[in-house]
């Protein structure tokens, strides 16, 4: 389960953060993940609760926005959604595309005190 290595990879970011801005207390979390992030969203709120008990961010609010996932049509130069990696354009039909968003996994902000 690389969701719990993923919290702790959190949980490293959010102590380093309260050494540098010198607070002591995460109240809330807000993460963005993108649907071919490759995280299921329930280990990770799991692990979350697992690893932040006894530490500065414990009964800490995990938020997590979902992106959208888009992709660009190399031949016709369109952006789209894109519900799958491997769909095709929806204008031409192409399968040669670049995803652009959509593999997102990042802490988006934090409230502390």
């Amino acid at each position: 389960m690389h969701e719990m290595a993923i919290c702790e990879s959190i949980m490293q970011v959010m102590e380093d953060q309260a050494k540098q801005q010198d607070f002591q207390h995460v109240s809330a979390l807000r993460l963005e993940i993108g649907p071919f992030a490759g995280v299921e969203l329930e280990a990770l709120r799991f692990s979350f609760d697992v690893v932040t008990r006894g530490t500065l961010a414990e009964g800490c609010q995990l938020e997590v926005i979902e992106t959208e996932a888009r992709a660009w049509c190399l031949p016709c130069a369109k952006d789209f959604h894109v519900d799958e990696r491997f769909d095709p354009c929806p204008d031409c039909g192409s399968y040669q595309m670049q995803v652009t968003a959509g593999e997102e996994l990042r802490i988006k902000d934090m409230e502390v005190n």
